[in-house]
């Protein structure tokens, strides 16, 4: 089993994320992938695409609203993921590409990076999903090189409102994108 090798730095207490959740038959996949690159520990955070990370917020009320209202006025659409990259040696991430529903994906970043969760972010989005991330080079090397193949479709109906509190991540709301009830 492949090792961490090193631990990033836990988001502040009042931080909010904003994250497009995979299907459950989709995300089980992921999971046994990213499993065998890191372990047990590599599945604590469900497969996902991160539209807002970590941002910490003084009025969680307003940047709740303002979420909502993102969601609400956004309509559903579908995510093609196909092949790896990696964001090395910037970041030590191998992702899965975003081959369709990309553009979709950054304008909903821009519509939710405005108003109370404006912030400068450190680096520029670039819509993926994470396989393996911050493991030995064997263990992302293999992870870069086996998943380069793989190709999966699923439909976004609705966004993931989540805060961190108590040492974790944790889903406030899930809300439909355009009014559509996600329940």
């Amino acid at each position: 089993m492949s090792g961490t090798s090193s631990s990033g730095a836990a988001p502040h207490p009042d931080s909010l994320g904003v994250i497009i959740s995979t299907p459950a038959p989709l995300a089980g996949e992921l999971n046994r992938w990213r499993a065998s690159y890191g372990g047990p520990a590599a599945v604590v955070v469900p497969p996902h695409i991160t539209l807002v990370s970590g941002m910490a917020t003084a009025n969680w009320s307003l940047a709740a609203d303002h979420v909502r209202a993102v969601a609400a006025t956004t309509a559903p659409f579908t995510i093609g993921l196909r092949g790896t990259n990696s964001f090395r040696p910037v970041s030590p991430v191998i992702y899965l590409n975003v081959v369709q529903g990309a553009r979709e994906c950054v304008d909903l970043h821009e519509k939710l990076q405005v108003g109370p969760l404006e912030h400068a972010p450190e680096f520029e989005f670039k819509p993926h999903l994470t396989v393996a991330h911050d493991l030995d080079d064997d263990a992302m090397d293999r992870a870069e090189r086996e998943m380069v193949d793989f190709a999966a479709t699923f439909e976004v109906t609705s966004i993931g409102l989540f805060d961190y509190s108590q040492g974790g991540w944790t889903l406030r709301e899930e809300l439909a994108l355009g009014g559509r009830d996600s329940s």
